[in-house]
């Protein structure tokens, strides 16, 4: 399990009861000296002191990320990621210590940060619900338990019921709730997926489905109606300023919720962990998509529980992110805005449906070990538009050794040296590069042409 830095909630809770370090310290069993360091971030939260705050002080663990002053450091990290930065060369022990010293003032940064736009238009991402909503789904690091334990019991008692999910789930619906599953013809659904018919009591689904994509469809209606009030929960407590944003909001909960019944948690993770985890296996295991269990990796964060921190991202051929999911991994290739051409990410959709694996390295040193495969939307008919996309999953690259899909790769060698995109790179003479990163001044000598057409001051 990864330390626990916490020093800024224990140092809230501590206030929020009233007591000096002396006094707490004494309570806790720990000595004063100590307690000063963990709140200072410079020791960790052990797990015999978390049980112990949570026992004295009716303290919520859950809150433990959610407290973090923006967000956490990774967040924070992300921010500073931001092309308008790039001078600065803010390290990761520098911003360690600002957490620690002043947790207010990076409160108050990643807010002025985030209602800025984020570097954007002023004011464009105070009023963009896509935004908003992926703040509040990274603050709880695509984690939420209350929804995984309802999933998780729901899944128990469906098994029981019946082997078959997708039977399950229908006869639960049909009895419980008194709707009942139809699948129409495509004529009859021209241009939906699936729609809930209250005057006939009808959930009523495309023919375009297929079975994993129908189970999904039918586990999410039931996730509205038996989840209702954790997801109610949740969102009230994002306080979302637009009544889009909420409604995004749900929509996300209820489909973790209905992927959270198709790869129910515990038994998810044993299979991930007993396979090395292959997704192509887990697919045929859990009778899901390959989004699906790409998606559901980035969940597995449960305290004393944890799968291994994968990110994920969704992209067109443009390189456009329609989803992005950095997870516990702290990933900033999947918060980037740009994406470097240099990736294998944009290779998959030359070789559809094949997993293409890669290296890579940013300029931070951070590596990573990416997989990356064509998907393909249900529902569209022959004569239209069909969508394509690529999902790519990352962990890193010290952390891969133990999947299936790493084996024969040198995870110590060669990686492809990549960016986040040529605004916010800074490697010198990349052939590749379309524009000067942000913040550096260019340079001009009318006598040489180097390997990139944009010349700049270094470090």
């Amino acid at each position: 399990m990864a330390k626990l830095i916490a020093g800024h909630q224990v140092r809230k809770v501590r206030r929020q009861a009233g007591l000096a370090q002396a006094a707490m310290a004494e309570q806790l069993g720990i000595s004063p000296s100590y307690l000063n360091l963990i709140e200072r971030n410079q020791r960790p939260l052990t797990a015999a002191l978390l049980v112990r705050l949570t026992e004295l002080y009716d303290f919520d663990p859950r809150a433990l990320n959610a407290a973090a002053p923006g967000g956490g450091a990774d967040a924070i990290r992300r921010r500073l990621g931001d092309p308008m930065f790039a001078d600065l060369e803010i390290d990761r022990a520098e911003l360690e210590e600002w957490l620690a010293a002043a947790p207010g003032g990076a409160e108050a940064f990643a807010r002025a940060y985030d209602r800025s736009g984020g570097g954007a238009a002023a004011g464009a991402g105070q009023d963009d619900p896509l935004a908003a909503v992926r703040r509040e789904v990274e603050r709880w690091r695509n984690h939420f338990a209350d929804l995984d334990a309802a999933a998780e019991t729901l899944a128990d008692e469906l098994r029981l019921s019946a082997g078959d999910l997708y039977a399950a789930i229908a006869e639960r619906l049909r009895v419980k709730h008194s709707l009942t599953i139809r699948v129409l013809p495509v004529e009859v659904l021209p241009d939906a997926l699936r729609r809930l018919d209250l005057h006939a009591r009808q959930l009523q689904l495309s023919e375009m489905l297929d079975p994993a994509s129908r189970t999904f469809q039918a586990a999410f209606q039931l996730g509205a109606i038996e989840a209702r009030a954790e997801i109610d929960a949740l969102v009230k407590g994002a306080g979302f300023a637009e009544r889009a944003a909420e409604r995004l909001y749900r929509r996300h909960l209820t489909s973790y919720f209905a992927a959270a019944v198709m790869m129910p948690y515990a038994r998810f993770l044993r299979a991930c962990e007993a396979t090395g985890y292959d997704l192509e296996l887990l697919q045929r295991r859990f009778g899901a998509g390959y989004e699906q269990v790409a998606h559901r990796l980035t969940t597995l964060q449960r305290v004393g529980a944890r799968g291994l921190p994968f990110f994920m991202i969704r992209i067109d051929r443009a390189g456009q992110a329609s989803k992005r999911y950095a997870g516990a991994s702290g990933a900033a290739l999947a918060e980037a805005d740009g994406r470097c051409p240099l990736w294998r990410l944009h290779n998959a959709f030359d070789r559809p449906g094949r997993i293409e694996r890669d290296l890579v390295e940013l300029q931070s040193g951070e590596r990573w070990f990416t997989l990356a495969r064509t998907v393909h939307p249900q529902g569209a008919r022959a004569g239209q538009v069909s969508a394509e996309f690529v999902v790519g999953i990352g962990i890193a690259a010290e952390l891969a050794g133990s999947l299936a899909l790493a084996r024969g790769i040198d995870l110590t060698g060669a990686a492809t040296p990549i960016g986040l995109g040529c605004r916010a790179c800074t490697r010198p003479q990349c052939s590749q590069r379309s524009a000067p990163p942000a913040g550096r001044a260019l340079l001009f000598n009318d006598r040489e042409r180097g390997l990139s057409a944009f010349s700049f001051v270094e470090d």
